[in-house]
């Protein structure tokens, strides 16, 4: 396959990145490279430091790091943030771009730019509890079942077309913290099965 046929995923994190990695092994194991002719090029961070964008390099990806806190404003930090992530991939346009994790508010601006290819994970079962904190106010509110939600990007926070959705039980003792890690075990799930379906589509 020719590098103008590869398809090209570019993943975004702020931290650790655990849905990053769980896509990047999940490439490899499941061959996206053989079935769709598709790749992770490359791992995007507004943090420096984050840890995600070591363990990415230890696995020979190309990484970038556009930190926020250098930028007088939004609009400015996207754009150089869009140069960061065109400029990873093969003939400067992703096919698909993965936010994992990533805990910035993205302008409408970056949003159109990559229309119809951008996709996020979000920890609650939408439309319940957009925003942050899902963990703590599905327990608040009295929730049996709480989840996580992938779904297309728009310009308004945590809305389009959801793609997957994980659903497991609020245990009567959860905190936050316990209800977290249970549904980030299924984050890790069902995240490579959402890109997978749209990568058959592509």
């Amino acid at each position: 396959m020719s590098q103008t046929e590869q398809k090209s995923i570019v993943v975004l994190i702020s931290g650790q990145g655990s849905n990053m990695q769980a896509i990047v092994r999940a490439a490899r194991e499941r061959q996206w490279d053989k079935r769709w002719g598709a790749r992770v090029v490359g791992v995007v961070s507004n943090r420096p430091e984050s840890a995600g964008l070591l363990w990415a390099r230890e696995q020979g990806l190309a990484t970038a790091a556009v930190d926020h806190k250098a930028y007088d404003g939004r609009e400015v930090f996207d754009a150089a943030l869009m140069q960061a992530v065109d400029g990873l991939a093969p003939n400067k346009w992703p096919d698909l771009v993965v936010l994992a994790g990533f805990m910035r508010i993205l302008t409408p601006g970056f949003v159109a730019h990559y229309a119809g290819r951008l996709v996020n994970i979000h920890p609650s079962l939408l439309p319940a509890f957009p925003g942050l904190h899902t963990h703590r106010r599905a327990i608040e509110a009295g929730c049996r079942f709480a989840g996580a939600t992938v779904h297309r990007v728009t310009a308004e926070l945590d809305h389009g077309e959801y793609l997957e959705q994980a659903v497991v039980p609020v245990l009567p003792d959860d905190t936050a913290d316990s209800l977290a890690a249970r549904v980030l075990t299924q984050e890790h799930l069902i995240y490579p099965r959402a890109i997978e379906r749209l990568l058959a589509g592509l």
